[in-house]
């Protein structure tokens, strides 16, 4: 059942003949009255670019005081910046952009949103309603928008009139936050941002509930965890909410492999948990001997499952809160619709403490994880000691933020540990240059935590602007800027695929020590992995964010050359 709120709002600034009551009666501008809304939704901070075609709602949210708008530097930069503010806080993150242009350079942090399954609500501009779709080149206007919109959204809406806009604002973030979640757009003329209308009596913002599974299947895939000799679980990112009963399976006997979005939701030093090693060799081979997985919250991404062409065992049981999800990337034995946290918690009640799986089985996920940890280490020499450095050092609270970068690709994604599967925030779409602006949405739903954003140069050229907004921010952000003076994985891949030839991928690197420089921000370039310790340790006493470039051109590359995601050899 749906929590009904009561609007009890007053204007901050006095105005006695606009105060605001719960009773539905008095009127305030649709910027008003979304202002309100956003608040009552549990926003605390907002992200974007302010422009004459959102100031009305900008301006309300300013003079209530109640939430605060971080300016980014550009209309991607603030959709990052909500995204990741949406996944560490665990809610609603909203941005603002204006029309035409300006909502279209969102479109590529909006698609990173969708992948990721980040509930935000997209707030932009429209020009004036009499002008609007008469196709007279306008100043501002994007033909077509909504349906770019659409296109990159869950869904999209835009607001006609003002007394349709409480309405369709609590229906928009009802639906970015129903799973599966994802963002959500609303363009509102600028003439409606300024009209009056009613606010309303009572609203409502809770999600969409899922179905629950059946009582029968439940069951039926109790009867098959009881009965299975090798059992493994597979949690992805829709699984997040699920740590306890999932932790209560692998202390029963279950193996346990993540995907990249679902790691932390079993700690990753448990016994029985590959981590998000899920795709080596050794994790091939327990797949072949498994006789049961269940695969929970995950998509089975192309780069996660070596293109499609990762081996699954015949029985394999999906759990997902989208009906779309069954046997859209791999078939499988049955397919449970319901929330993940819902399913392993009534199928958690009906195992025993532990299962009757093979005797073998513990030592073999526990050498599995060994080799592949190993062979790690190896690959991403002379590093090893400043990642086992970084490990120690990191408060374990903190935020592991990552751009797409080798280093990300080589041992960010899964040697690194995290505490937390809210702690751990990537580029799930595979987009360059949206670690600097994720590292100030995260910071800021992290509060006084420690943020880790571990980004290449080449996506750091991407988003230089956004470096601003954290020391305007002063976020608790420690920058690890590994420094390999181009697009690394790019060369990588013209070595490999295309007999070396390096076109287009050495550009000019700016000199990032002065670019720190100019704007305040605290630098330091290690040349030496000597140094690195004193440097991470001085980052972590800073009072705002810090830059570490590690010169991976003097100290060298790693042993493995990352030539793109991994695929299935012969």
């Amino acid at each position: 059942m749906s929590v009904i709120h009561k609007l009890d709002v007053s204007r901050s600034d006095g105005d006695a003949q606009n105060t605001f009551s719960s009773e539905g009666t008095a009127h305030g501008t649709i910027g008003e009255i979304i202002a309100e809304l956003l608040w009552h939704a549990g926003v605390d901070a907002a992200f974007g670019v302010i422009s004459i075609h959102n100031m009305p709602i900008l301006d309300a949210i300013g003079r209530a005081g109640k939430i605060r708008f971080i300016p980014s530097r550009g209309e991607a930069g603030g959709l990052n910046m909500a995204d990741a503010y949406a996944r560490v806080r665990g809610g609603l993150g909203v941005a603002f952009t204006s029309t035409g242009t300006a909502a279209g350079n969102a479109a590529g942090a909006l698609v990173e949103a969708l992948t990721a399954g980040s509930p935000v609500l997209h707030i932009t501009g429209q020009i004036e309603t009499p002008h609007l779709d008469k196709g007279r080149a306008y100043i501002h206007e994007a033909p077509q928008q909504l349906e770019m919109l659409k296109a990159v959204s869950k869904a999209a809406f835009r607001i006609w009139t003002p007394d349709s806009a409480a309405g369709i604002v609590q229906k928009a973030i009802r639906i970015a936050l129903s799973p599966p979640m994802g963002p959500v757009s609303i363009e509102i003329p600028i003439d409606v941002q300024a009209a009056m209308a009613r606010f309303p009596k009572n609203v409502s913002f809770d999600p969409n509930p899922v179905p629950p599974a059946t009582d029968d299947q439940i069951e039926e895939l109790a009867q098959l965890l009881r009965t299975a000799k090798r059992p493994m679980i597979m949690l992805g990112g829709g699984a997040r909410n699920a740590n306890e009963s999932a932790t209560r399976l692998a202390d029963a006997g279950v193996g346990v492999v993540t995907s990249t979005n679902g790691r932390a939701v079993v700690r990753e030093t448990h016994p029985m948990s590959l981590g998000a090693f899920n795709v080596g060799m050794e994790t091939q081979e327990l797949y072949d001997k498994c006789d049961l997985l269940i695969v929970a919250g995950s998509r089975l991404r192309s780069n996660e499952t070596l293109n499609y062409q990762l081996r699954l065992p015949d029985n394999t049981v999906m759990i997902d809160c989208d009906p779309a999800a069954n046997g859209r990337s791999y078939k499988n034995t049955f397919f449970l619709c319901g929330d993940c946290c819902d399913v392993l918690n009534r199928l958690a009640e009906r195992i025993p403490d532990q299962i009757s799986t093979d005797p073998r089985f513990p030592d073999e996920i526990s050498a599995a994880r060994d080799n592949m940890v190993a062979r790690l280490r190896e690959s991403v020499k002379p590093y090893t000691e400043m990642i086992d450095t970084l490990q120690h050092l990191m408060p374990e609270d903190a935020v592991w933020l990552r751009d797409v970068t080798i280093s990300n690709s080589m041992w960010g994604n899964r040697y690194l540990r995290i505490s937390d599967p809210r702690n751990g925030v990537h580029a799930v779409g595979g987009g360059i240059g949206q670690g600097i602006p994720m590292a100030t949405g995260a910071a800021r739903a992290a509060g006084h935590r420690t943020v880790v954003a571990l980004v290449g140069d080449g996506g750091v050229s991407l988003s230089l602007g956004e470096l601003a907004t954290l020391v305007e921010e002063k976020a608790r952000v420690i920058i690890l800027l590994m420094n390999d003076s181009g697009y690394g994985v790019i060369r990588n891949i013209q070595d490999v695929q295309y007999g070396k030839r390096r076109y287009y991928s050495d550009i000019l690197i700016p000199d990032f020590n002065k670019i720190c420089a100019a704007i305040n921000l605290q630098y330091t370039q290690v040349t030496k992995l000597s140094a690195f310790p004193e440097a991470f340790s001085t980052a972590l006493k800073a009072n705002g964010p810090s830059m570490i470039e590690v010169d991976m051109t003097q100290i060298g590359p790693m042993h493995h050359k990352f030539s793109g995601p991994p695929k299935k050899t012969t």
